[in-house]
């Protein structure tokens, strides 16, 4: 190839990337790993990213499934982002089945879903319908928790609650207490003198918090990397895989659902304003769910570079789950999707979830823990 061939196949590179990028379909189009549709349900859809033959061979194998929990306001895709940063596709490659409960698009309509419908319902059908699959009708067995931000409070109070058919459960990059974000503790001291009422009533006449607030809240987060997205663009018009990876990640950001208004008052109110989920003891409308005495192995995940979960957050952890037998804590510097779905979760958060799973003895075994 000549020097004008090459510079002739660059010259076609950017301007077909430029193309792709304005007015075309993308880069790429996306591509999501083949699942199974084990249940459906409005909030509550189950997948599971592994043929009968996989499924079949981890069961004869003794080997435990694992169930994927999104955040609220962040779709089921944060587990499958792309062929390269997939965390299903890797769980499904090292012999282990994962599944992830969907919560799909959440929107005004459902202003009156709380805690309680997720903690109580939505996620204790997924585990059992887990285990239904994976184990038989007539099988008994467990299933490992993984989540990713609020998905693991989700995942916690499910544990405290529900107990039963839960051999471990890991939180990647969960905030635990409130106050150790930025910005939180002058947000409650500034409500102090109403009561902390004004932002549930401002949530209460909104309905919750509409999915383009969410996605713009999240873009915030990276302010500078926004800013600096269209000179990116121009300098690495000739980097089609640099591209792409761009392109998956404004995707993600595009699909983000919103909070229901009742969930999110109890999120304010309870969690935060409160403190109840760094006390440990958080109450729900009907039930009491104490943390401290989750009695299940439990892995966390931090990093000081996150800008949505500080590395002192997610390690309380590590002081409020005095019932488990064993908490560890994994310090992975990246950001918060980073986390889960990038290079540094290749190289370094999927392998510790493997060391830990692996490390698992099953519930009941008197080696657990």
């Amino acid at each position: 190839m000549t020097v004008i061939d090459a510079m002739i196949g660059d010259v076609r590179e950017r301007a077909g990337n430029l193309w792709a990028l304005t007015v075309g379909d993308g880069i790429r189009p996306e591509r999501r790993t083949p699942h199974v549709v084990v249940g459906v349900g409005e909030h509550r859809t189950l997948l599971r990213f592994a043929d009968d033959g996989a499924r079949a061979a981890a069961r004869v194998a003794g080997g435990t499934p694992v169930l994927l929990v999104p955040p609220i306001a962040a779709p089921a895709t944060c587990y499958d982002l792309s062929e390269e940063y997939s965390m299903v596709r890797h769980f499904a490659d090292t012999g282990r089945v994962p599944y992830v409960v969907d919560f799909g698009e959440i929107g005004f309509r459902d202003r009156r879903m709380g805690l309680e419908d997720f903690v109580l319902d939505i996620i204790p059908q997924a585990i059992a319908r887990t285990v239904t699959d994976f184990y038989g009708a007539d099988g008994a067995g467990d299933v490992d928790l993984v989540a990713w931000s609020l998905g693991g409070t989700l995942s916690f109070l499910t544990a405290g609650a529900v107990r039963r058919r839960i051999r471990s459960v890991t939180a990647v990059a969960t905030p635990l207490d409130y106050m150790s974000l930025w910005g939180y503790p002058l947000a409650i001291a500034a409500n102090r003198p109403t009561g902390g009422v004004l932002p549930s009533a401002v949530i209460g006449l909104a309905g919750g918090i509409p999915a383009p607030a969410v996605q713009l809240a999240y873009r915030a987060t990276s302010w500078q990397r926004e800013l600096k997205k269209p000179w990116f663009i121009l300098q690495n018009l000739g980097e089609t895989e640099k591209l792409a990876r761009m392109e998956v990640i404004n995707r993600f950001q595009r699909t983000f659902p919103g909070y229901p208004g009742r969930l999110t008052q109890q999120l304010w109110e309870r969690l935060i304003y409160r403190g109840q989920l760094a006390a440990g003891l958080v109450r729900l409308d009907g039930v009491d769910v104490d943390l401290r005495s989750i009695d299940v192995p439990i892995q966390l995940f931090g990093s000081h570079r996150d800008a949505l979960c500080t590395w002192r957050a997610a390690r309380h952890g590590v002081d409020l789950f005095e019932g488990s037998p064993r908490v560890q804590f994994e310090t992975i510097e990246s950001s918060h999707l980073g986390l889960i779905a990038g290079p540094d979760a290749v190289e370094r958060t999927w392998p510790a979830i493997d060391a830990f799973l692996d490390s698992l003895a099953p519930v009941g075994d008197p080696a657990a823990g």
